[in-house]
């Protein structure tokens, strides 16, 4: 069928209602009907399953860096080198996706890292284990496509609230596999299993369970809602019009809006200040508190787990801000929660009490992930024709923020975790005041109101985007 079919004729095919795309108006969260609900499904648990391999080392890193004498410049650089590998991979996936689908290239990256994740067991040496959390943090490269499959399936009512739980429920993965990973690694030595052979077989878990999300992307996903991506015509995710333009066009549209770069920035210091904290947090309560590998384990879960409401939060904020105060209302959400959140980062390097560090951690993971998905709910409206490369600029924010951060505060003995941590905060502070500058001339700013009046609306600049958030709306 046509992406141009009636919506009702469509409706009958699908159950959930449709729009003349056959995209989903409604989102169903508990609902598993095919193809929408169903690609949803499969998408949060398929990049669950690549954040919870990517963040199974930190976890067990005490005792990793014990067998394989690793210093903190080691475990500093392994950790930069996880961020840069998905850097590099955020950026090829989106023209991946236009090229085979975000079906294919899920599964396929999923495939490609499985067996890295495995090879964990193998390392010898600092190096080796560098090398190896680069080549893992490619399996991140899936958070682009992703939002691609959502887009694809969700109209744009719903699209907002598809991406914001995709995303924040995979991003649990990063908090249950900082529970999981100390009770496996319990669990074998319980067998008798010595210590430095325990930890090796442990991997196992991460590496299997990220395989079969792949295939189960391959059985039972659908690229879009006619069928297969390649069999159906090109997915407007935008205007009609993009079909007409070359993609260095677009490209050249979105990478010359500066509009995505603070965002991009903006998302470095949340989005990146989390998976940051991801990296050290069980290894900064084990070292300083004192606690064992478990407990420390446990703690750092919970940060990672608050993603389940947290994130989504932050989308229907920015919604609802929207709905009431239009764009002005986005960016001051925005900006009062990113800073909260580094107000909190910066009180958490200096909390002397176990309990009082929980506590403040608790609060600060909920703060820094809303802004995460605060920060997607103004990314639609900066283009409608380059939604996708803007999209791809501020996701590789995120993960340039985790390098930056990692490297100038936790990658050597120049900083305590403590003095890194509370660096951190005030970073975030710092990065978060240019959403000041962000303005549209027909929504306005934090400050200034839109250049021309609503009469001028429809013929002003941007008639597009201004279509598109009213749609949005």
């Amino acid at each position: 069928m046509e992406a141009e079919a009636n919506p009702e004729q469509a409706d009958h095919l699908f159950s959930l209602p449709v729009d003349a795309d056959q995209k989903a108006t409604e989102f169903r969260l508990f609902s598993i009907a095919p193809p929408h609900m169903l690609a949803f499904h499969l998408a949060w648990l398929s990049l669950f399953s690549n954040f919870f391999s990517t963040f199974s080392i930190p976890p067990l890193l005490a005792v990793i860096r014990d067998d394989l004498n690793l210093t903190d410049t080691d475990t500093g650089r392994a950790g930069t080198a996880a961020f840069l590998g998905s850097i590099f991979s955020r950026i090829a996936m989106g023209p991946i996706c236009d090229l085979v689908g975000p079906r294919i290239a899920i599964a396929t990256v999923s495939l490609i890292t499985a067996p890295v994740i495995l090879s964990t067991s193998l390392i010898s040496s600092p190096h080796s284990f560098i090398a190896l959390r680069f080549l893992t943090g490619f399996s991140l490269a899936n958070f682009v496509a992703n939002q691609f499959w959502m887009s694809c399936m969700f109209s744009g009512c719903v699209v907002g609230l598809a991406n914001g739980f995709s995303a924040g429920w995979a991003n649990m993965g990063s908090g249950v596999t900082q529970l999981v990973m100390p009770l496996i690694y319990t669990l074998i030595m319980s067998f008798n299993v010595p210590s430095f052979t325990a930890w090796r077989l442990a991997f196992i878990v991460p590496a299997v369970f990220q395989a079969v999300t792949a295939l189960l992307v391959l059985a039972f996903g659908q690229d879009v809602p006619s069928g297969s991506y390649r069999s159906s015509k090109k997915v407007n995710i935008g205007s009609k019009s993009e079909d007409k333009e070359s993609l260095c066009n677009v490209f050249c549209h979105g990478a010359k809006n500066y509009r995505a770069w603070i965002l991009a920035l903006t998302y470095g210091f949340c989005f990146g200040v989390e998976m940051t904290t991801d990296n050290i947090i069980a290894q900064y309560f084990y070292d300083r508190f004192d606690v064992n590998i478990q407990v420390a384990g446990i703690i750092a879960g919970s940060f990672g787990l608050a993603n389940f409401f947290s994130r989504p939060s932050g989308g229907l904020v920015s919604d609802r801000m929207g709905r009431r105060f239009g764009m002005r209302g986005r960016l001051w959400g925005l900006w009062v929660t990113q800073t909260v959140a580094g107000l909190l980062c910066l009180l958490l390097g200096r909390v002397n009490s176990l309990w009082g560090s929980i506590l403040v951690m608790c609060a600060f993971s909920v703060f820094v992930q809303a802004a995460a998905g605060l920060t997607f709910g103004v990314v639609p409206f900066v283009s409608k024709r380059s939604l996708g490369v803007v999209s791809g600029i501020t996701g590789s924010g995120g993960t340039v923020g985790a390098v930056i951060t990692q490297l100038l505060l936790f990658s050597g003995p120049k900083f305590s975790k403590q003095t890194g941590i509370s660096l951190m905060g005030i970073m975030m502070i710092v990065c978060t005041l240019p959403v000041s500058l962000i303005y549209f001339p027909q929504w306005g700013g934090m400050f200034c109101g839109p250049s021309y009046g609503s009469d001028d609306r429809l013929n002003g600049p941007e008639t597009d985007e201004t279509n598109h958030y009213r749609l949005l709306k």
